[in-house]
Formats: C-alpha cells, structure tokens, sequence
C-alpha cells in the first residue's frame, strides 16, 4: 500500500511512525530525481561526444556544449553529495554502497610511483620499554599492522600518506592494543586536508572547473574523476558550513558595511541554456578608519535580482550600508524600519563619477570634464584621510564640505541647459537625487567616500567567469557563494587561503567542537605550514 493513499492512524505512536515513513519515502523520492536528472545529463553528454567523434571537429558550438555539461555535472554531482553528507549518518557517504548508488567510480590503488610518508600511530599503551597490557600489565608483541593510505597534496606535488597502526598482542591474555585509526575530513576517504584545500582553492579561488583540474593531476599519474572531485566538493562544503555562518554573523554585526552584486550565468537543467542569477557580497572592513574588528566578507547567492533577495540577507542587520543605486536597497532605508533598526544609506561616489567619465570618454563633452575635475579635488582630500582614526578622517573632510555644496549648486545649473535626454543630464540627475547619502561621509569619520571596497569583493568573481562562464545550478551557485566567503575572508585577514582551509579541514576531522566555531575563523585561526 502507498503512503499517499493510506489513511491516516488514529494512534499517536502510530501516526509518529507514519510521519517518519512518509519522511524516508521523501528523502528516497528526491534522491531518486536527483540521480535521474544526473543520468540524464550524462546521456546528453556522452551524445554529444559521440556527435563529436562523428563529425569531426567542424563545430565550436558543440564544444561548447560539452564544456557546459561538463560543468553541470561537477555542480550537480556536488549537489549530490552535499546533501548526502546533511541526510546521511556518519561514514554512510563514503560506503562502498553509497558510492556505488551514487555512481561515483571505484576506488583505485594510489599510484605506485607517488613518494611515500609514512605517519605512526602507536597505541598509548606503547611506551619507550616496550608495550605493557592495559589488562593485565604482561609484555605484548607485535600482531601485525593497519595501514590507510590516504592521498596529500603538498605545494607543486602530490604524496601519499601511510597512516601505520600496529597492533600488539598481550603473551599472556591475548588482549589487542592498537592506535585508534586517523580523523580524516571525509569519513574512509582518500583526500587529505591538503588535498581537499588545493581542490577548493583552485576552483573557486583559481577558477578552475573540477574536468580540468582532473586532466592537470592526470598529468601527474594521479587519476582523479571529476565526479570523485565533486564528491569532494559537496562534502567538504557541508563540513565548512558552520565556519561559513560564523563570518556572515561577523560581517553583520558591523555598524557599517559594504554591498554589491554581480550577475552570473547559471546553466537550465535539460536545456543547455543560460539564465542569470547573482552573487551578492556585503563587506566589512574597519582598517581604514584604523577600526580594530577584524575584515570580512560575506557572499550570497540568488536565482535572481528581486528586491527581495537584498532584503533577506539583511534581515538582521542595522547600521550604514554603503551601495550603489540598486532600488531593491530603497526599501531597507525607509525610515520607518524598527526591527531590528534602521538602515541608513551612504551612496557611492565611484558609481556617480562613473557615469560621467563615460559620457565624457564617448563625447569629450567639456561639462562632463568639469564634473570629473571638480570630483578629483575631492578624492585628494580622501587620500590624505585613507588609514587615519575616524575623527582625524572627520577634521580633514570640513574642507571637502564646500566643495560639494559647490559642486551640488554647478550641476543643477549645468543639468538645466542640457537636454533632459542626454546621458550627462541623466548622470547629474542620478548624483543630485542622492545628494544627501553621497554627503553623509562628511559627518562620520567611519565611512567613505565609495564602496570600492565591496566593488574590489567582486573582481575575482568577474576574472572567474572569462574561466568558467557560468555555474552549472543554483545550488553550485550556492555552495560558491560559501567558499567565496572563505577565501575572500582568508585574503582580508593576509593570509593564504589553501593554507588556512587545510587547517580548518584538518581542525574539523579531529572532532573540533561546534560551541568553539569561532576559533576556526580566519582571523583566529592558526595557519601552520604544510610539511
């Protein structure tokens, strides 16, 4: 009998018992889509390469399009096994079974021609004079050994890491002493911390999709699948997820931040299409003020650019956000925001000079020149303020007030003698609309002129898509957003970002408690160097 269709027990044990039938049907349901969208990408792939070995290689299009299911795949399998790794208990994900219903390919021998290290694990009954019995305190011998090779990644080369665990036995009752075996991040897994730092650094730092990645390592003689990659991927972003929280609940708790966004192809399931979705980042960053909270950044991820999405990230959030002109912030500023408090705009001069300098880098219009001399002499007040504490930043910025109401009372003027549909006319009306958020810098030593800094947030993600072009779904989409917010942070704080998450990694597979997430967080955490 289906579940749909049964009726409903009256008995409370009983119902719970349903309740949780119906619960596992679900979870088997969308895992069963899950894997079917999968075959079906793949299908449409190896068609596509079969196409391929027909025709020849007379069509760039259709090498295009096996890029594009190439990098569906990675995110889809990624999707995988990141909600394998939130639904399944301990060591289910890297089962025998569970790979095999995942489709993940089976587990090869480690090259033989990789270095060896060797990593002893003796029990703690084993001491200098030898092993002594626990139970009895007889001498023990040597039984025998376990041993779990797990593969590393050490700057410039690959290595394999010989985890030896002897084993001894008591001469006189038998009892078996022996090392417990090593915390891996991936449960009965073969990537090391190194390794699995090295794979997320070069895709979401290096911009690297995982198919090529596997083609680079296979020139080492390590054979790496794409798809065993993506397991990967999926995994290790769900045991980063708490660290990836923790900076967000940093950022905002900040009196004032940074915000921008940036569109991004996102590839449609079973068309081979593009849509786009965004990537939201919000910035906080004292240092120029001399502020002594350390710098983050926070990113997001949407299908879209609905107001909604901006309104959600900030749900929580009080203080100034400096951002462009986007109308979906408008209603965060209303004043009549009381929960959690208002939100209070300081608009960007870059965004404003900007469309002027274009008008004048298209027409050499003399107004347009003006505009921008007039707003140079304000950023050489900004530059003799840059790195000095709030109220020195303040002092210097009482010569920079006359100069905008100057510049404010110009561009009225010049606006009313140029065409209302020209493109300068429009700059000057976008700049005086906001005159009282491009001005609120003036009265607060903590903020700045621009919001260059959540600007220079997005730049890695601008180089990424000349390299990638697009995320492969919106749960890649997702999952980047959080290892951007990682290795961007990693940067703010000077340093290397593969360095910091082989610690972390390494941290969280040692059983690092999650009422301690805090000291996993870049500008806590100790980064040791590889060995």
């Amino acid at each position: 009998m289906s579940l749909d269709t049964a009726d409903l027990p009256s008995d409370p044990d009983a119902l719970r018992a349903f309740a949780l039938a119906c619960q596992a049907e679900l979870r088997a349901a969308k895992a069963a889509v899950r894997l079917t969208r999968l075959e079906i990408e793949k299908l449409k792939m190896h068609l596509a390469r079969l196409r391929r070995m027909q025709f020849g290689q007379s069509s760039e299009r259709l090498a295009r399009q096996i890029e594009q299911f190439e990098l569906q795949l990675e995110d889809l399998e990624g999707d995988d096994a990141q909600a394998e790794a939130v639904t399944a208990p301990p060591d289910a994900a890297s089962t025998p079974a569970a790979q095999e219903g995942r489709g993940v390919p089976k587990r090869r021998p480690l090259p033989d021609h990789l270095p060896r290290q060797e990593v002893m694990h003796e029990p703690d009954t084993r001491t200098a004079a030898g092993c002594t019995c626990p139970a009895c305190g007889a001498g023990m011998s040597r039984l025998g050994e376990d041993v779990t090779e797990v593969l590393d990644y050490v700057p410039g080369r690959f290595q394999v890491l010989r985890h030896v665990r002897p084993k001894y036995a008591c001469q006189r009752c038998d009892h078996i002493s022996q090392a417990a075996a090593p915390n891996l991040p991936i449960p009965r897994g073969r990537p090391s911390p190194a390794l699995l730092a090295h794979v997320l650094v070069a895709k979401y730092g290096d911009h690297l999709p995982l198919y090529r990645q596997s083609a680079i390592y296979a020139r080492d003689g390590v054979d790496l699948d794409r798809s065993t990659l993506a397991d990967w991927v999926g995994q290790a972003a769900w045991l980063l997820a708490p660290v990836v929280d923790g900076i967000r609940a940093h950022v905002f708790a900040a009196d004032k931040i940074h915000g921008d966004d940036t569109p991004v192809p996102v590839l449609a399931p079973g068309t081979g299409k593009t849509r786009t979705g965004r990537l939201w980042v919000y910035v906080r960053d004292d240092r120029p003020f001399q502020g002594t909270a350390p710098p983050a950044a926070a990113y997001f991820y949407s299908p879209d650019r609905k107001g909604e999405r901006p309104r959600d990230h900030l749900r929580g959030y009080t203080g100034f956000l400096q951002a462009d002109g986007y109308a979906g912030f408008e209603e965060l500023y209303e004043p009549g925001r009381t929960k959690p408090g208002p939100i209070i705009e300081v608009a960007c001069w870059a965004h404003s000079r900007r469309k002027v300098f274009d008008v004048w880098q298209a027409t050499a219009s003399p107004v347009a020149k003006e505009a921008l001399d007039r707003i140079a002499v304000v950023y050489a007040i900004e530059a003799a303020a840059r790195g000095k504490p709030a109220e020195e930043r303040r002092a210097l910025r009482v010569r920079t007030r006359p100069l905008l109401d100057e510049f404010f009372t110009w561009a009225q003027s010049a606006a009313t003698r140029l065409s209302g549909k020209s493109a300068l006319a429009e700059a000057f009306r976008y700049i005086l609309k906001r005159r009282a958020a491009l001005t609120r810098f003036l009265d607060d030593g903590r903020l700045e002129a621009d919001n260059n800094r959540a600007e220079n947030s997005l730049r890695a993600i601008a180089l990424g898509r000349k390299n990638w072009t697009f995320a492969g779904s919106d749960t890649g989409g997702e999952r980047a957003a959080s290892l951007y917010t990682l290795i961007e942070t990693a940067k703010l704080n000077g340093l290397d970002p593969e360095a910091y998450l082989r610690d972390a990694l390494a941290r969280i597979a040692d059983g690092h408690p999650i009422n301690r997430i805090t000291e996993l967080m870049p500008w806590v955490a100790a980064v040791t160097p590889p060995s």
